[in-house]
Order: C-alpha cells, then structure tokens, then sequence
C-alpha cells in the first residue's frame, strides 16, 4: 500500500508539474494547447512549436550590444514585400527613394499563400521570396516561424518545417524526406502528416531558407523523379521533387534566395514571386529605429536622449539625404543604430565595444557564410565552386575604396565602377563570378549619390552618367582599410618574391632536385640562379619586402592620423555622428576643401585587434600574427615621433580613439610614455570620449602620470566625471573649468582628493556654480590630502561663508601654495580673515581676490595686511591680487589679470566686468596722481591704456571667445 501511496503522489506531482509548465508557457504569450492528462506522450507538434520559438528567439551575439532589453518581437519592422509577375521577377526598384509609383501591389507573408486564379484543389503553394543581400530575407523567416509558433500568422498550416539550404549543401549522405526530417526534428520522427497518405500533407508548409546554397537540377535525366517520402535520395533531389509536386504534392512551400539564383528554379513551379524591398519610406525606418533605441534601456534620461536622437534621424531622413538611400536596406538601419548607441550610450560597466568592432559584426551578420558560387547547372557539388564572397568583396569594392581614399574621392563614376569592379575578368567562371555579384551585392555597398539633389533619375540627360557613392560614408575608410590590412595592395615585386618564396619552400622540402630547378626555371634563369645561390636569397628577400611593406602600412596610418589640412576638423566620432544625424545649424569650417579620410588609419588599427581579426577568419579573410607585429612595431615608432610636436585637441582625441580601437595595452602605454599632458580644450566630451580617455590612461602602469589633463569647456557633467575616475588617478594637473559643474559634482571631486591612489596637485574648478554648498563639500577633502598645491575656485559663486570656511581649513591643510577665489561674492571682512589664515600658513605664497565686490578701504588693508611688520610679528609675506594697483603703485601683476579678464569676459556678466574695469582707472588714476617720477607716471598711462583697451572690446563685443582661465604666475616661479 505504501508503494502504490507513493506511485499515487508522484503522478500528482508530475500532473502539476505538467500544467506549470504549460501555463508558464502561455504566460509568455506562445498559446498552445495544454497537453492531456490521459495522454501517455505530449504531442509532438506542441513539443516542435516551442523548440522552434526557442531556437528562432536566439539573437545573435552582434544584437546583445544594444543591451538585451528586447526580444525579436518588439525590434521587428515588416520591410516592403512585393508581388511580381513571372515576366518582372528580375526588376527592383529603381531607385531607394522613389516610393510614389509602385508597379506591384505590397502584400504580406500570409497573403502569398492565400488561393489564386490558376490555384487547383490539391496541390499546395510555392512561393519563391527573394531579395538582395541585407533586404531583410532572414528577419522575414524568423518573424515567419516565430508567428507560426505563437499562433499569430499562418494558423492553417498546422506543421511548419523550416531548413536551412546551406546545412542541407553539406549532408552527402541519403535519406528518406521522414528521415531527413526526424534527422532535424527528433520529435516530428514518423509524423502521420509526412506520411504522404491521403491529403494531409495540405496542412504542411515547408521552408527553404538560402535556396541559392544549394545546387539545384530539375533535369529529368539528372534528377530522378520521387514520389515517396520514405525513399532514401540526396537532399538536393528531394527538394527538387517537393517542388515539382511529385513529392507530398498537397504541402505548401516557401523558398528564400537571392536575386542570381530566382532562374534556379523553373517558372512553371513557382507559384508566386515576392520581392523584399526593405523600407521604401522614412516612416519604416523611423519605426525601426525607435523599436531598436527606446526599448534599449529603461532609465528616463536616456530615452529622452533616445528620442531626441530618432527625431534627428527623421529629419535627416526627410530631406533625401545619402542616409535615407542607405538605410533603404533594413541592415543599414541596424549599422546606423549600432553606432548611434555606441557613441551615446556607452556604459563602462557593458562589455567594451569598437566601432570597428561595430562593422566587422556588421558584415559578419550579412555576410557570414556566404559564398561565391558558379557550380550552378554542373554535376559536381556546388561547395568545389565556392570562395569567400566577403574576399571577392575586398578585393573589388575594397580596391575601389582604396584608390578614393587615395585621391580623396567619395563619388565614382558608372565607367569606373565598370573598370575597378570586373574589368580583368578573362575566364567564364570569373565572369559568372562577377554576374552574380553584381546583382546580389554590388548594391548593398554602393548607392546612387543624391547629395543636394543631384543624379537623380529624372535629372539626368543623356549625356550624364550616374554617380555612386558608399551607402555609409564610413563603410568607404573600412573597406579601404581591410583592403591595405590584408595585404591586397602589394607591390609587383612583393607579389612576384613571394610566388617565388613559396615555391622554394615547397621543393626544399622534397628531395627532388630536378623538381626544384623546374619550379625556379619559371621565375629566372639558371644562370643568375647560380651565381645568387637564390635558395637562401630569396625567402630573406621576401621577408625584407614584406617587413618594408608592413612598415609603411605604419606609416601611412600615421601620416592619415595627423594630416595638417585636417588637423583643426571636429574629431572623428563628431564626425562620425554627424555623417548620421546631419548637420543642424552652421556648417563646420574645414581647413581644406578635400574629403577628411579620418577613420581610414583608425579602422587599421582596429583590425588588427585579435577579436576582429576572429570575425573577419570567420569571413574568409585572414589577417596573419606576423602582419599584426610588424604594423604595430612600426607603427609605435611613427606615433611617438608625430607626438613629439604639438597637436591641436582634436587630433590627440583622434589618437585616443585609434588607441582605443587598437586594444592593445602594451603599444597605447608605450605611445603615452612619451606624451606629458593631454590638452582636449574645447571637446565636446560625451560618455563614449569619456569612457575612451580612461581606458586607454588605464593601459599605462601605475606610476604614469600626466603633467597636465586639460578638459576644459568640454561640457563634462556629474556621470562622465564618474567615469573620467580612473583617468584622474594619472593626473597632477586637471583642468575642469567651464563645464557648468554643480554643487553635486564636489562629491565626487572631494573623493577624488581623498583617494591615496589620487596625485593632483592642481585642480582648477573656475566658472563651474559650485556654489558655497559645493565648496564647503570639496573643502573637506583638505585635512587629509596632502598633494594638492593649488586650487582655484574663480567664479564658482563662493560667498563670505564660504571664504571663511576656506580660511579655516587651510590650516588643516600644509601643502597649498597658490588660492584662486578671483571673482566671487567675497566682501571686505571675509577677504581679511582668508588673507590672515593665509599669512599663517606655511605654504602659500599667492592669492586671487580680483573682481570681488572689495571696496577701496578694503584693498587697501588687504595690501597692508599681505607685508608682515618688521617688529617680529608672525606670519608671511603674502602676494595678494585684488587690483591691478597695491596701494599708490602699480601690483607687479596686472597683466596677468588684465589676460585673463580678456579671456574670460565674453561669458561673465558683462555689467559686473565694466564696474570692475572702471574701479581699476580710478585706481589707477588716483595712483598716478601720487607719483612724482616721470617715469613711474608713464607706467601708470600705459597700464591705463590696457584697462581702457579692455573696456572698449567689451562694449563693442570684440572680446575672442572665452577659453577658459590661464594659470597665472607659473611662468614667473
């Protein structure tokens, strides 16, 4: 009894188990129905459905950077389907942009399979989807499968079959169409709707996704017939009878391929062709792209961010811009996203990302696999006519690249597309090659151009040509740079040594000697042969070419990064934004008239990094170890050498980028050993700059530390400062002023003095509203720091509150030597008690009270006070800058404040700045009053001279943009 009590209790728990599952389940929004009780096993259509939803929900590992907050559903836009005639199945759309007049009716999925006019009871459907490569073909099956299992789409299809063509291309062995089935689908084993018997294969639809992978034959005398679907046949000979209809002639069938192979299959055994357009308007895409960035993260903040960012996109999508013919093709859409979250929501704490590493995933996710094949219509296996299409690619389209790189060229012409892309082809199998190329590729990378509505179709005249441009500007610098990284631009010679090179290496290894003497008798005749002894000549000769080769791959990459007509450009990832969102506003100044190649040497770089270099083999384009040390041992050369000379920000942070691209910390700390500051005035600094500063300050060991990080006027706010951290700890002098800093920001600024890692001696906070609550919160840093030499807190709107509280924690404090509270709200009594702590302190030597509302009774004591009396009092002498006069002379110091009031004025309240200038003549009038020489009179006329000149810029608005307060007196000490 107790046996059959616990047989009892483990059928109950079993049952529940049963349920929870089915209802867990459902609850994801996959309806199926619940299995039976009575049932001794689970249906297996029920089993196939939630397999099948589980395999097609995997995204790929390229989608798991936008941070994994969607699924398939939510990021799926229906790209433009459209019904063609047997007669029209070649056309497509003439033009991206030309959506107004479509000469096929737009259908969906479903409706493909719907009965037609020529449809006869019995015979199931076949539809032929076909497209170009990045139209959308493989997000439309896997939206397709995903629909079916969630009981969303095509519901009168009670099984779905997917395969894919190319698993299919690689079974050599037989089988039976059950068995090749169960072989995919364990559970579907012996399944009555594949039996053939009756009608029920009506309720079957099978899907071929990649049709053009395999080689397809419908000869009779070729392809037998079959019409048993337990009789064991290669695979290709059973799709060919499936759809033939001698095969389960009931069951429905769709087919995906590329536009080269839609004569793979007979007209007369389609039953429809359907074309994906992608997204022919700006609407689909801007769905797209809100599906893709608003659902990637669930703080307020950045789907503000994000939505302001799709708003951009729309605009620039209206106008016709070069984005919008590109992003005509859904992959684009998905490259265009990819890069606007990497350049606005980088997250230090995510995996790192390159947007090298950005467009590598790019062509892996459309290229992945692909091949080049013309093995259609022979009897041997499609695979022995293969080769990388992403290779013939590089040495194509990357070759066109290049040469536009090269002569600064973005726009080429319909005759020199038609002589860089197939114009050496001589045998048939290269003009087939080049045939299906064209059709299926050529246009993913290369648009019409239609820049400022020029080559537009309806523009052009006879004798016009069309001119193409890169879909993304961008994709031109990467192909370029694979092109020159995998050694496609050799030289004659090179070529020629090392052709000779490996077939010295092949005969020294046999023992053939007769053999080795027809191999070189190729290449040179035997008599130079034997007065060179070119055995060991020649494999040192093809090292010695290669490594001059290597090193002037180097040092082209430098000679790009810090080109002189580029050197006062925006930096490359503003550029990079810019080529996507387009220009709002005034256009930028360039230097020069030509095309900036900018990210040219920093995909170099980046694909030299291991992980690329792993993608990139996966594609059938190998990038040796050998060719990885030899760029980057000549490349560090040519780097410090370059940095030897000053460089304007915008070049440094194109540098920091390419270091970064690089990931590889052993050359980024070599390079930054020969450089003492990094300057980035004026950058406008953003989470994806910030989080490339610090890791690559984090590449270089821990007693590395910068002279000087300048990051003034760079717009830096509370976030970027938590992740510049790692980047002030090799910092002595950082310079953060006129970035709007508020009181929060002292929080982290104060732990930053407060870390024993931190070495800043110099920290200059000048026009950020600290405030007074900021202040005394960055003030309590001092009594145990010990580094910091000076501080300079110039118009962050300190109060006589927070003056005496400066004065009292100096005390705590023995290392200060210089104070800035220089423009501030500091009155006569405050300003005495900070001078007389001052005076006590054993270190400071200079402080900054200009342009503070002082009256003339208080400078005057300030001045007095600064000079200790001779009768053995305590204290110091202090040098105090409250006015460019110190008592009847002249302060030794007026030019610099003059300097800086100049500088800065154009962003301080002018009516303060004019009341201040004005105390200063009358100071200086009264001062010239008092003197008697002639000489010291003059001096007065010229510092008078100086203050007026100031005055009068100020009133006419003639004052240079402010750039930010320079440190005064360091020149002097």
């Amino acid at each position: 009894k107790s046996s059959i009590r616990q047989l009892s209790q483990l059928l109950t728990v079993w049952s529940w188990r049963r349920r929870v599952d089915v209802s867990v389940y459902q609850a994801t929004g996959c309806h199926f129905r619940p299995f039976c009780a009575t049932t001794s096993e689970p249906d297996p259509i029920q089993i196939h459905k939630k397999k099948l939803f589980l395999w097609f929900s995997h995204l790929p590992q390229e989608e798991k950077q936008f941070g994994g907050y969607f699924s398939p559903e939510t990021m799926h836009v229906d790209p433009l389907i459209l019904e063609r005639k047997a007669e029209e199945r070649a056309g497509f759309l003439s033009f991206p942009l030309q959506t107004q007049t479509l000469s096929s009716p737009s259908v969906t999925v479903k409706q493909l399979f719907e009965p037609t006019e020529g449809w006869s009871e019995g015979r199931g459907v076949n539809v032929l989807l076909y497209g170009a490569v990045g139209t959308g073909k493989s997000t439309v099956v896997r939206k397709v499968v995903l629909d079916w299992c969630t009981g969303k789409n095509l519901t009168h299809f009670k099984l779905l079959v997917p395969f894919s063509c190319e698993d299919l291309s690689q079974l050599s062995k037989a089988a039976s169409l059950r068995d090749l089935v169960s072989r995919k689908y364990l559970h579907l084993r012996k399944h009555p709707l594949l039996s053939g018997e009756g009608n029920q294969a009506k309720d079957v639809l099978f899907l071929f996704n990649g049709m053009e992978k395999m080689n397809l034959d419908f000869r009779i005398g070729s392809t037998e017939l079959c019409s048993d679907p337990n009789e064991a046949l290669p695979p290709d000979v059973l799709v060919v009878n499936l759809l033939r209809k001698y095969l389960l002639p009931e069951a429905s069938i769709l087919v995906t391929t590329r536009l080269s192979a839609l004569d793979r299959i007979p007209q007369k055994y389609v039953s429809r062709y359907a074309q994906i357009c992608g997204f022919n308007d700006p609407d689909r895409q801007q769905a797209y792209f809100t599906s893709r960035l608003l659902q990637q993260t669930g703080e307020t903040a950045h789907n503000h961010e994000a939505q302001a960012l799709i708003e951009l996109l729309y605009l620039n999508l209206q106008r016709e811009s070069q984005l919008a013919a590109a992003c005509f093709l859904p992959s684009y859409c998905w490259l265009t996203c990819a890069t606007l979250h990497f350049l606005h929501f980088t997250d230090a704490n995510a995996p790192i990302r390159t947007l090298t590493g950005i467009y590598t995933s790019f062509l892996r996710l459309n290229f992945g696999g692909e091949v080049l094949g013309t093995g259609a219509g022979t009897n041997e296996p499609i695979q022995k006519h293969q080769s990388s299409l992403m290779l013939y690619v590089v040495r194509t389209v990357g070759k066109l690249a290049f040469d536009g790189v090269t002569y600064k060229r973005t726009s080429f012409s319909e005759s020199e597309l038609e002589q860089w892309i197939g114009g050496k082809t001589k045998t048939d199998e290269e003009l087939r090659q080049l045939a299906m190329f064209r059709t299926d590729v050529l246009d993913f990378f290369l648009a019409p151009c239609v820049e400022s509505g020029k080559h537009l179709p309806e523009a052009l005249s006879q004798s016009d040509q069309r001119h193409y441009v890169f879909a993304v500007p961008a994709m031109q610098e990467y192909l370029a740079a694979l092109y020159v990284v995998l050694g496609e631009n050799k030289s004659a010679l090179e070529k020629m040594t090392r052709q000779v090179s490996v077939a010295i290496g092949q005969a020294s290894e046999s023992s053939d000697v007769s053999a080795l003497f027809t191999i070189l008798s190729k290449f040179i005749p035997f008599r130079i042969f034997a007065v060179f002894n070119l055995l060991k000549l020649f494999p040192k000769l093809y090292e010695k070419i290669s490594s001059h080769n290597k090193g002037s791959i180097a040092r082209t990459m430098a000679a790009e990064m810090f080109r002189t007509e580029d050197s006062y450009n925006e930096d490359i990832l503003d550029q990079v934004e810019q080529s996507l969102l387009g220009v709002h506003g005034p256009q930028p100044q360039r230097s020069s008239e030509s095309q900036p190649f900018e990210l040219y040497p920093i995909f170099m770089g980046g694909l030299l990094h291991y992980g690329n270099r792993v993608l990139l083999q996966q594609l059938g384009c190998s990038i040796q170890s050998t060719t990885v040390v030899q760029i980057t041992r000549a490349l560090r050369k040519y780097l410090v050498r370059e940095l030897s000379k000053p460089q304007p920000p915008e070049e440094l942070m194109d540098l920091l980028v390419l270091l970064y691209e690089f990931q590889n910390p052993r050359l980024t700390a070599e390079v930054l050993a020969s450089i003492r500051s990094i300057r980035l005035a004026n950058i406008r600094m953003t989470s994806l700059k910030c989080f490339v500063l610090s890791s690559v300050l984090s590449c270089t060991p821990a007693s590395f530390h910068l002279e000087q990080l300048d990051l003034s006027s760079c717009l830096l706010t509370q976030d970027m400062l938590q992740m510049l951290w790692p980047a002030f700890r090799h910092t002595q002098d950082l310079n953060l002023q006129f970035n709007s800093l508020g009181p929060e920001s002292c929080i982290l600024l104060r732990d930053l003095l407060l870390d024993p890692k931190s070495s800043i001696r110099a920290l200059h906070l000048c026009d950020n509203p600290l405030l007074e609550s900021g202040a005394c919160t960055l003030l309590e840093a001092l009594p145990q720091n010990q580094s910091l030499t000076h501080l300079s807190l110039m118009h962050t709107g300190l109060g006589d509150q927070a003056a005496l509280e400066v004065a009292e924690r100096l005390q705590q404090h023995t290392g200060l030597q210089e104070l800035n509270v220089a423009y501030n709200n500091i009155g006569d009594n405050a300003a005495l008690a900070l001078v007389d702590a001052c005076r006590e302190h054993a270190s400071i030597h200079t402080v900054h009270l200009y342009l503070n509302p002082l009256s003339d009774v208080g400078k005057q004591s300030l001045y007095v006070r600064s000079v200790p009396t001779s009768h053995g009092s305590s204290g110091r002498r202090v040098k105090v800058l409250a006015s460019v006069t110190e008592g009847s002379d002249i302060s030794e110091n007026w030019h610099p404040i003059l300097s800086v009031i100049r500088e800065n004025a154009s962003s301080w309240d002018r009516q303060r700045v004019k009341q201040q200038l004005q105390v200063f003549l009358r100071d200086l009038e009264w001062g010239r009053q008092q003197q008697q020489s002639l000489w010291k009179r003059l001096h007065f006329r010229k510092v008078e001279k100086g203050v007026r000149q100031t005055l009068q810029m100020l009133e006419k608005n003639t004052l240079p943009p402010s750039t930010g307060y320079r440190k005064l007196l360091r020149s002097r000490r």
